[in-house]
């Protein structure tokens, strides 16, 4: 069974305001979502920003075509992998939707693990300058460790909060830095320090014990592999994802694409994506707990997806 933690949600089921579904890599928000959808009469709106792309489907574990009929989704299939996709797209669009949504009378779900777009979505973009496509381009073909070094000496702080085997993550920051002469970590911004109280009463955070969650992430990487990863990601090549630095940061695509300019063994890349995607729900789960006011649920290994979203709904 799933077990609560915090205290009890209590909203009126009748309340179009959007509900929110968060966690890490597999912990199963995307079953829940469609449970909680069910019962609420109500639309998912994806919080993912790799499951924006069409073509990216297995390694993104997107909504099969069956739990689309099922309930309505929204924000999947949004852009070609070519061609780019930010936070200000995602809070447009999804402001777009919430309001359709409501208008015809449902409820708005917001599921998925991009935190940022979750705090975009909650409390504004921040105001951190615009790209310089030619600081960027000096930046994109400097070493990774060079970065690094680089913003260890400017912005220490940055350094120790940033995920730092992500090169566009790092990029940016330094080009924030070099732009506006401050640190990055420092930047002013329209974040606020907290959700809103009734954020909280509408947004679950679900996590699972340790070893159920690292259960859950190799089988999905092997199933992943069972369903034809690597040739999904061939012909992702062959549509221009090599050329999109966002899209190629997506784990499971990224070390895939290695794996196919002989980089490393395809038993070795299944290893080293279980690896990543262990260490990135981890990351995940740090965000959420340090960024957002929320609700935890606990969900046990036997709990199924309907008694989850029913706990949620207990007064």
């Amino acid at each position: 069974m799933a077990t609560e933690a915090h205290h009890a949600s209590r909203f009126n089921l009748g309340d179009p305001a959007p509900i929110i579904v968060a966690g890490a890599t597999a912990v199963g928000k995307s079953a829940v979502a469609l449970a909680l959808a069910e019962r609420v009469d109500g639309e998912i709106i994806s919080v993912d920003s790799m499951q924006v792309y069409r073509g990216l489907d297995i390694g993104t574990a997107k909504p099969s075509s069956a739990e689309r009929r099922r309930v309505p989704h929204h924000l999947l299939d949004v852009v070609e992998v070519s061609q780019p996709f930010d936070g200000a797209q995602f809070v447009r669009l999804a402001n777009t939707a919430v309001a359709e949504i409501q208008k015809r009378g449902r409820v708005p779900i917001l599921c998925g693990g991009t935190g940022l777009y979750f705090k975009a979505f909650l409390e504004g973009l921040d105001e951190a300058p615009p790209a310089d496509a030619a600081l960027r381009a000096e930046l994109e073909v400097s070493p990774l460790p060079q970065l690094l070094r680089e913003l260890e000496r400017r912005d220490p702080d940055a350094l120790a909060r940033i995920d730092r085997e992500n090169p566009r993550r790092v990029i940016r920051a330094l080009e924030v830095i070099r732009l506006t002469g401050r640190r990055w970590s420092a930047q002013p911004s329209s974040w606020n320090a907290e959700c809103g109280p009734r954020t909280a009463d509408r947004f679950f955070c679900l996590r699972r014990g340790a070893e159920d969650g690292r259960a859950r992430i190799e089988a999905r990487v092997d199933e992943m592999f069972a369903r034809g990863l690597v040739l999904e990601t061939e012909q992702l090549l062959e549509r221009g994802l090599a050329g999109n630095r966002t899209a190629m940061q997506a784990i499971g695509y990224r070390q895939v694409v290695e794996h196919l300019r002989g980089e490393r063994s395809l038993e070795e890349t299944i290893g080293l994506i279980k690896q990543r995607t262990r260490q990135f729900a981890k990351r995940q789960m740090t965000w959420f707990r340090r960024q957002f006011k929320a609700q935890w649920r606990t969900v046990e290994p036997e709990a199924g997806a309907e008694e989850v979203a029913d706990l949620l709904l207990k007064p």
